[in-house]
């Protein structure tokens, strides 16, 4: 029996003796091997902190002390731990654990993490309640994996350390977020060398303070203050935490148990602000992730032995693969190109172009915001950036997008990857937002192409349109694979496409719905019923001519989207017809308004009718309760 079998809790781990966790965490990499490869996920990052998540254990005591992991997909081996081992079977499907962190599923899990950079501002909050409430225990925020990276850490930090509150920052510091970690604060990091004789010299220096402050006066307390600063440059490169208002502890290496243990022993004894800086290596104990760690931060199911997929790609490429082929084809078309990512070129096939055109690539790290405002820079001197994020991420940075973008009118192109509903990745991944939440934007062009072709001829149109405009497309293989880019044209402004003509209800399919809308629509009309398929891709604005055609014909239009139904198309379309065609009715096909389960997209799209058979169900629904004449 392994070890890690007996381990239902952290109780259980505090039990065993010290000499047995190299066992424990070589059990732990074997169950997250072997259980990843079934169900697919973040696998990477839980394999590097391994030792780390069984010292945070052993030495302080959950949940009664308050551990927050950043980025959710850090946190496999936390949940093998902390009670979760017999259900990791289910890690990402239905019903089952989430690969993310989530109050509700874990006393242990403090608050709920999937985005990037919310631990120290979160850890913050809770240590101030603790003291409001007069309570004493710790509270230990556990950043890494990019999230060092990310604007919002900085802000936490920097109010965190002048509060005087006990709070422990573990800096994970694997060298990587989903890509290579990229700028100043990334090789900072990677360049400090500490010694632990440098805190014990410090600490010296502080008492001998006191101690001739009393005799000769605060002439001698100042200069001391001025010697130990000079240690501390001397010794240490860990001065933005220091200045920050942090005691700096590291780096100590994240793999090597005994001293993570006294070191972590230590630290949690100590008081106010401080600094714990581990060095981790991403998909540390699996070779294949070793050898290439961006690769095997997330995946599908593969097979362990082989590191191959389990299940081989066939049929169209992605969408992500079209993407990526089609800017790099348009790169060498218009030098004036350039493509900006946020940490993830692989993810969003912006690696694609990097290859081919290198100096008009640029990877800001898990930095949205300034990713949308950097864009907005360039677009100022005529240059023409895509700005490749995915659609959950693109609303960290909305205020960007109103004020640095569409306020002054600039030319940027806004490329959602993951748009609609992304399948396992579950509630705080999904895409299914950005239409409502760009419809409100003035002046912002929104768009959703039905094929790869169509994107060829969408991202055309942006490149030569003067404004902010976006473009959203899914996590899955395109209908059909494209034709040469080259060959297809430019898409007319703001036009819509008729796939079928009809004059009793009009469907209007958004994107991933235009070719679903006319499945139905001919499935309605072998029942005998005229029913026209609308390719709605331009959201915004709408076409107004063809849009005048549908309300001079039909009565009835059924709008399909794979996004929010609050707000979103067919909401404002709704609201369109409400005051101008209060005889048309408008039903609305979307996301209800609720948090999206993790299950496979599949089915995520039949449970909301987002089918050729759910939409013909709803238009028969029409027809039955309100006959079209």
């Amino acid at each position: 029996m392994s070890l890690l079998a007996q381990i239902h809790g952290p109780a259980d781990l505090k039990r065993l003796p010290r000499e047995q966790l190299p066992q424990l965490a070589q059990d732990i990499r074997d169950r997250l091997i072997d259980c990843c490869s079934i169900t697919g996920g973040h696998i990477g990052a839980s394999l590097g902190v391994v030792e780390l998540s069984i010292a945070l254990l052993y030495e302080f005591d959950s949940p009664t002390d308050k551990i927050l992991w950043d980025v959710g997909h850090q946190a496999y081996a936390w949940k093998l731990l902390t009670g979760r081992n017999d259900r990791f079977e289910t890690l990402r499907s239905v019903g089952g654990i989430s690969g993310f962190l989530k109050r509700d599923e874990s006393e242990h899990d403090q608050f709920g993490a999937g985005h990037a950079g919310t631990a120290m501002s979160a850890a913050l909050g809770m240590a101030t309640a603790r003291d409001l409430r007069g309570e004493q225990h710790k509270v230990v925020a556990v950043v890494g994996d990019g999230a060092m990276t990310c604007g919002l850490s900085y802000e936490g930090l920097n109010n965190a350390g002048h509060s005087d509150r006990d709070i422990l920052l573990i800096v994970n510091d694997n060298g990587m977020s989903i890509s290579p970690n990229v700028g100043g604060i990334s090789k900072m990091l990677g360049g400090i060398v500490a010694d632990p004789r440098t805190d014990r010299l410090r600490e010296r220096i502080k008492k001998m303070t006191f101690k001739l402050g009393d005799v000769f006066g605060d002439g001698v307390v100042d200069f001391a203050k001025n010697v130990e600063e000079s240690v501390k440059n001397l010794f240490s490169e860990g001065m933005l935490f220091e200045e920050l208002g942090f005691r700096y502890f590291g780096p100590i290496d994240g793999h090597d148990l005994p001293k993570l243990l006294d070191t972590m022993a230590h630290v949690r004894k100590l008081k106010g602000p401080r600094v714990l800086h581990v060095l981790t290596q991403k998909g540390k104990g699996f070779a294949f992730a070793e050898a290439n760690r961006e690769k095997w931060h997330g995946l599908a199911a593969y097979d362990p032995e082989t590191g191959e997929a389990r299940k081989k790609a066939s049929g169209p490429v992605t969408w992500t693969q079209a993407f990526g082929d089609t800017i790099t084809a348009l790169g060498e078309e218009r030098e004036d190109l350039v493509v900006v990512s946020a940490a993830m070129p692989s993810g969003t096939g912006t690696n694609i172009f990097e290859k081919r055109h290198p100096d008009r690539f640029f990877d800001v790290g898990i930095a949205e915001g300034h990713a949308v405002t950097f864009a907005g820079g360039l677009a100022t001197q005529g240059i023409r950036p895509i700005v490749a994020i995915y659609s959950t991420f693109l609303q960290r940075a909305y205020d960007n997008i109103i004020h640095d973008i569409a306020v002054q009118k600039l030319p940027v192109i806004f490329c959602m990857d993951r748009a609609g509903l992304v399948g396992e990745d579950g509630q705080t991944h999904m895409g299914v937002y950005d239409i409502p939440y760009l419809l409100a934007v003035p002046g912002m062009t929104i768009t959703a192409p039905k094929d790869a072709d169509e994107m060829v001829g969408l991202l055309r149109t942006a490149l030569d349109h003067d404004g902010p405009f976006s473009l959203r497309y899914p996590r899955d293989k395109a209908p059909v694979d494209p034709n040469p880019i080259s060959s297809v044209p430019a898409v007319p402004y703001g036009t819509w496409e008729v796939l079928r003509p009809g004059r009793e209800v009009a469907i209007l399919g958004t994107g991933t719905m235009a070719l679903p809308a006319l499945a139905a629509a001919q499935a309605l009309a072998a029942e005998g019923h005229d029913v026209a398929a609308i390719n709605a891709r331009f959201i915004k604005p709408f076409d107004e001519a063809m849009l005048a055609e549908l309300v001079r014909d039909c009565r009835v239009l059924v709008t399909v989207e794979e996004g929010a139904v609050i707000n979103g198309f067919g909401a404002t379309l709704a609201e369109r017809m409400q005051r101008h065609h209060p005889e048309v009715r408008v039903v609305a096909m979307g996301i209800a308004d609720e948090l999206i389960l993790q299950a496979p997209r599949t089915e995520q799209l039949a449970a909301y009718g987002l089918t050729p058979e759910g939409i013909a169900e709803q238009v028969r629904m029409v027809l039955r309760t309100a006959p079209v004449e």
